[in-house]
């Protein structure tokens, strides 16, 4: 048949291929070929290889699996924070004007205003009121100035004009001082 034809014959040899090397499979016909033990040392040391590059590759997902664990969990608790903040800076006004209604003798507004502030506190808000403390212009915002005593080491807060905020320890919002010194 026609495909018959076609296929080159199993016995034919190519005259231009190499000759095997001495002891592979094609050698001469005095050469022997590998033994059976030979040949399973050859399989056992390809699986090894195999074995040993799959482990690896393994150890390497496994490390990149846990490098990927840690960074979602830090941008997640990042974010978490982050909401919080921005909570607690849009409810600013809302203690600003409780304490505006205090001052102006609004009835149980005190109350309202404690457990608001209780609460936010325990998620991490600071109010700063450093009252007589040393004056710190990145938690201090100086309205007004007044002259200090000879004694003083440097300008103290006198009076807290307006209370400061800061949220797990970064300032939201400087307090408003009078500054002595």
């Amino acid at each position: 048949t026609e495909s018959d034809e076609a296929a080159p014959a199993v016995d034919e040899v190519d005259p231009e291929a190499p000759e095997p090397p001495v002891g592979e499979p094609g050698a001469g016909a005095d050469e022997q070929p590998r033994s059976a033990e030979d040949e399973l040392r050859r399989r056992l040391h390809e699986a090894e290889a195999a074995r040993d590059q799959h482990l690896a590759d393994l150890q390497r997902v496994s490390a990149d699996f846990a490098n990927f664990r840690k960074q979602t969990d830090k941008r997640h608790a990042d974010t978490v924070a982050q909401a919080g903040s921005r909570l607690a800076e849009a409810l600013l006004p809302v203690l600003d004007a409780c304490d505006a209604a205090a001052q102006q003798g609004v009835e149980g507004i005190d109350h309202v205003a404690d457990q608001l502030t209780h609460v936010l506190e325990l998620e991490g808000l600071e109010i700063i009121t450093d009252e007589s403390e040393p004056f710190d212009p990145t938690r201090h915002e100086a309205a007004m100035s007044e002259p200090g005593d000879d004694e003083q080491d440097g300008p103290i807060v006198a009076e807290v004009l307006r209370t400061g905020y800061a949220w797990n320890g970064r300032v939201l919002r400087a307090a408003m001082v009078r500054v002595k010194g």
